[in-house]
């Protein structure tokens, strides 16, 4: 082994005088909170941090898919022995520019979110795509839920998985509420632009959902305040 493949790999944050603590509160505090750009900065402003709304756009979309590529990862690796789950999968109306667009999503028995993709259509070839996206990165589900739309029998009896398909009043519920978060973010964020900012910013709150998901209303206090303070330690060494 060279000495440059032992090496590692330089910091993300070694070119800003700010410190990584500062960028993950940034960033965490956009991404998982329905709050504004200028709200980020008001707030930060009163813990004595002095920047502009436009540095917590700069550093969410630098730093932003970095830390979800990351928690992805560690979560994948963690659940690589367990495949066996049921998926739930639902697509959003989305406008983008007076547009409708979908953002396909799937959703674990625990309610985890495993993918989102946007499409401009919702047939087959849509459906296709999204499901060897989520199959490439998370295996074969034991059972998949869906709604009535045609696509996903479609594409499913083409990947060969057309069995495993669930549907009925009321199983999808899960998916359906996990919607909401992203909805309350979309209010916020007055609607988004472009194909590529919905798939982007989709992807990041979707890890970050995911980290600090805690099942509070299944959890006592204490151990939520334990729980709490574990994902907050684990969210300030990402990246590390």
């Amino acid at each position: 082994m060279s000495r440059k493949s032992r090496a590692k790999p330089p910091s993300p944050f070694r070119r800003f005088n700010s410190s990584p603590a500062v960028i993950r509160l940034v960033v965490m505090m956009y991404v998982r909170f329905p709050l504004s750009l200028r709200n980020v900065e008001d707030l930060l402003f009163e813990r004595g941090i002095d920047i502009c709304h436009e540095t917590v756009r700069f550093w969410w979309n630098r730093f932003g898919p970095l830390f979800a590529a990351d928690i992805k990862r560690q979560r994948i690796n963690r659940m690589r022995g367990f495949r066996h789950w049921r998926w739930h999968l639902d697509e959003m109306f989305v406008k983008i520019n007076g547009e409708t667009h979908y953002l396909w999503r799937a959703v674990d028995h625990e309610g985890e979110i495993l993918e989102s993709y946007v499409t401009k259509k919702r047939d087959k070839s849509a459906a296709l795509r999204f499901f060897k996206k989520a199959l490439k990165h998370h295996g074969s589900p034991a059972s998949i839920v869906t709604d009535g739309l045609r696509s996903y029998p479609a594409a499913m009896t083409d990947l060969g998985i057309e069995d495993r398909r669930d549907m009925g009043r009321w199983l999808n519920n899960r998916v359906e509420n996990s919607h909401l978060p992203l909805r309350r973010r979309e209010r916020v964020m007055q609607r988004f632009r472009r194909m590529k900012s919905l798939q982007k910013f989709a992807s990041v709150h979707a890890n970050v959902h995911n980290h600090f998901n805690s099942d509070r209303h299944l959890t006592d206090r204490e151990t939520y305040k334990t729980n709490r303070s574990v994902e907050l330690a684990e969210w300030q060494n990402l990246m590390a």
